[in-house]
C-alpha cells in the first residue's frame, strides 16, 4: 500500500495494485480499476515513484514491463 494525502490534508493508504491510471489535470487524479477516482496532493511523479517502490519491495526481482525493441519483432 502507498500513503497519499487528500486535498483536505487527511492521509490515507491506497492499494497500489488497484491503480489503473495516474494523471495530472493539473491536480493529480488516481483512477482505480473499479473506476473510483481520488484527487491527491502528491504529484503524478511522486505517486508513480511510490507505486514503483511498492512493487520493488513486494517483489524484489520485479522490473517494470518494457516495450519490446522494434528489432525483436519479426
Amino acid at each position: 500500500m502507498i500513503q497519499l494525502t487528500r486535498f483536505n490534508g487527511v492521509k490515507f493508504y491506497l492499494n497500489a495494485t488497484h491503480v489503473e491510471t495516474v494523471e495530472s489535470t493539473p491536480d493529480t487524479v488516481i483512477t482505480l480499476l473499479t473506476g473510483k477516482k481520488y484527487i491527491v496532493r502528491e504529484t503524478a511523479e511522486e505517486v508513480r515513484s511510490q507505486i514503483l517502490h511498492f512493487y520493488q519491495q513486494a517483489f524484489p526481482a520485479f522490473t517494470p514491463p518494457r516495450k519490446p525493441d522494434d528489432d525483436s519483432i519479426e
